[in-house]
């Protein structure tokens, strides 16, 4: 696994649930490695790993992470306070009073990440276009600080009313605080989202700081770890920050693995179908959960997405996620319906084939025991306990009153129901036709059901990537560099050119990315803004043209009625539109080495590697070929079904599907059979 010494070294390092994916780029030659994670401390396992591969002192980190995303979903992060404007300590609970289910009398609240007896208000109180109504009384913030102290405090968070026109209120509150509680961490909604949208901007900023000490506290555990190696860390948004920068502004992080994998599949796509637009579905199956994508010609971005029932406001890849992966436990609940996840086994016990102690089956298992996955093919790190898994399969199977096949097949079925349910919800229910789009799994698990998958929603055409087991840590090296800020307007497109246009705001933002990526040279910039009709309730980004002030926003007015008439089907033109926000985007762009992915240099028949006794059905098992992927030659055409074995997949081509492999590598499946 050790090549030798380079300074031309870079390593992407993706931590999952149950592994952690070292993708290690020497003078162009990849070499691919996977570790089991260690949750209690996620560096523990990158050190092991880098130090199993003999990584050089110089080379180049770049880090996809789960600790922001970890806390939120466990509750387990900072003790956190919120201070905030007198009258208004509620926002954050009362939130928007969505039903996430409509028709349930009785609905549990999440857990608050703040505890109401620390939800703290001080005096003060501006206008909306930032006038002060309410001085700032400064004895009412000095009042807070015992009581911070008695409680122990790790982090505070200080969203103050309309903040996001003038921050001076905030700044002062913070330097009263900071000056008593100087190794407290305090986050500013002025700072870090200065947008309206009150609880929005409070949420976001309430998840910056309740993450923020256990990212800080990580990030100076890997500085350790990294002995002097260069570190950057990949964003929601699918560009890479510095470590000091994310550790600072935590709530960047929350999607930072998955958009890994969302780059790496556009890469690997653009390369394959030899265009630069290409339309693929990605999806991306681990060990705890499912994510998913559409991608129409770009990496399409949202500018809020959900984690943990709230709303974070950052610009982020647009994934959609969901409680199904190897690791996902299942069982039979009170009602004698058998369910798959959202529980995990993760790393630690795993899967019952892991032999770590597991009891309950997983889909892992259920592979296991349909012969998708075998001790000597599937899983190279890790030796496969098959019998253990049949026997926890079986128990199962007993309360349905099946045997321990159909039990795994079973699972198989529930979990690819989930999946599928969130690929028609990235596609269909955003009027998208998956049929038009070429379906590319990744991820340990991803190729063991993405024939399937394809089937049931009419795609014809599944992409695998040269290494789909470690995509994301491959998407890591792949990605730019980028820094995302953002500013409230909040009036008519006729009164912002009244008042000059966007150009001196736009200037400060760029300012401001300058810093946020430490550097001033070498920039690309794009400018966009948030538009939507006077008296709607949401907007539609769109860019800010490159023109003179007052023909720039005329120009992204008319862009605003066109993609109102696409997205909704009608413009009013006529009608006066408002500027709700600007938002700049700071690139440095990769110059990425190109990689030297190529097909294998044998033949077919060296690449056999006996057959295998797969359970499509309950009736029996039938004997399917196995190959070794890594040693198929370029132009190789097998017909299903057929296994393929790598290091860090099994690739499953069901009957009715054919195999076709190109010059570089890259697997290609297509449905032969229509879809019934």
């Amino acid at each position: 696994m050790t090549p030798p010494a380079s300074s031309r070294e870079r390593l992407g390092i993706d931590v999952g649930g149950t592994f952690t994916d070292f993708v290690w780029v020497q003078d162009g030659r990849l070499h691919v490695y996977k570790a089991p994670t260690t949750p209690e401390d996620q560096s523990r396992a990158m050190a092991e790993g880098m130090e199993t591969l003999g990584v050089a002192r110089d080379a180049e980190v770049v880090h996809g992470t789960t600790v922001a995303t970890n806390a939120l979903l466990e509750y387990r992060g900072a003790r956190t306070a919120l201070v905030t404007t007198e009258g208004f300590a509620d926002v954050f609970v009362i939130g928007r009073q969505n039903r996430p289910h409509l028709y349930r009398f009785h609905q549990a609240r999440p857990p608050s990440l703040v505890p109401d007896d620390l939800r703290l208000e001080v005096r003060e109180r501006l206008d909306y276009h930032g006038e002060v109504l309410v001085p700032l009384a400064e004895d009412s913030v000095r009042a807070l600080i015992p009581v911070l102290r008695e409680a122990q405090v790790e982090s505070i968070a200080i969203v103050l009313l309309y903040a996001f026109e003038d921050p001076t209120h905030e700044q002062r509150v913070a330097e009263i605080i900071q000056a008593a509680m100087p190794d407290v961490p305090i986050t500013l909604s002025s700072q870090l989202l200065p947008e309206y949208r009150e609880y929005e901007r409070t949420a976001t900023t309430v998840i910056n700081a309740y993450t923020r000490p256990l990212v800080e506290q990580y990030m100076a555990r890997l500085d350790a770890v990294m002995a002097g190696r260069s570190l950057s860390i990949m964003q929601s948004n699918g560009g890479v920050i510095g470590a000091e920068q994310a550790g600072a502004e935590s709530a960047r992080l929350v999607l930072s693995g998955p958009a890994g994998g969302v780059v790496g599949a556009f890469g690997i796509a653009r390369q394959a179908m030899q265009t630069s637009t290409p339309q693929i579905l990605t999806f991306d199956m681990g060990g705890t959960s499912t994510d998913v994508a559409l991608c129409p010609g770009r990496i399409a971005q949202t500018t809020e997405s959900t984690m943990a029932g709230l709303p974070l406001r950052f610009p982020s890849t647009a994934i959609h996620t969901v409680g199904a992966g190897g690791g996902s436990i299942a069982q039979v609940d009170a009602g004698g319906v058998l369910r798959v996840g959202p529980e995990s086994a993760g790393a630690v016990p795993g899967p019952v084939c892991y032999g770590r102690g597991g009891t309950q089956p997983t889909v892992t298992d259920a592979n296991v025991v349909l012969g998708r996955l075998t001790p000597s093919l599937g899983e190279k790190t890790l030796d496969l306990d098959v019998d253990a898994a049949r026997k926890a399969l079986a128990v199962l199977g007993a309360s349905l009153g099946y045997t321990a096949e159909q039990a795994a097949l079973g699972v198989l079925q529930v979990a690819n129901a989930a999946m599928e349910r969130a690929l028609r919800q990235v596609s269909v229910e955003q009027g998208y036709d998956p049929r038009d789009y070429v379906l590319v799994p990744f991820g340990g698990a991803g190729p063991l059901h993405a024939c399937s998958l394809a089937e049931a929603l009419g795609v014809r055409r599944v992409l695998i990537p040269q290494t789909p087991g470690v995509l994301s840590a491959l998407g890591l090296l792949m990605a730019d560099t980028v820094y995302d800020v953002s500013q409230s307007v909040l009036d008519t497109a006729d009164a912002v050119i009244g008042a000059g246009g966007m150009s001196a705001a736009v200037a400060t933002m760029r300012e401001q990315v300058h810093n946020g990526l430490k550097r001033t040279e070498g920039v690309r910039f794009d400018q966009t803004l948030d538009v939507r009709y006077v008296g709607q309730s949401y907007e539609l980004n769109v860019p800010l043209a490159d023109a003179a002030d007052g023909e720039a926003i005329r120009i992204s007015a008319e862009a605003f009625h066109d993609a109102h008439a696409q997205r909704y089907g009608y413009a009013r033109r006529d009608a006066p539109v408002e500027v709700v926000a600007v938002r700049v985007r700071g690139t440095i762009e990769r110059t990425a080495e190109p990689l030297a992915f190529a097909a294998g240099a044998g033949t077919v028949a060296a690449a056999a590697r006996g057959t295998q006794p797969i359970w499509f059905t309950a009736d029996a098992p039938q004997e399917v070929p196995v190959y070794d992927r890594a040693s198929l030659p370029a132009s190789t055409y097998l017909s299903g079904p057929v296994l393929l074995v790598q290091y860090d997949t099994t690739i499953l081509v069901p009957p009715g599907w054919v195999v076709t492999s190109d010059a570089r590598g890259v697997i290609w499946c297509e449905r032969t059979v229509p879809s019934s």
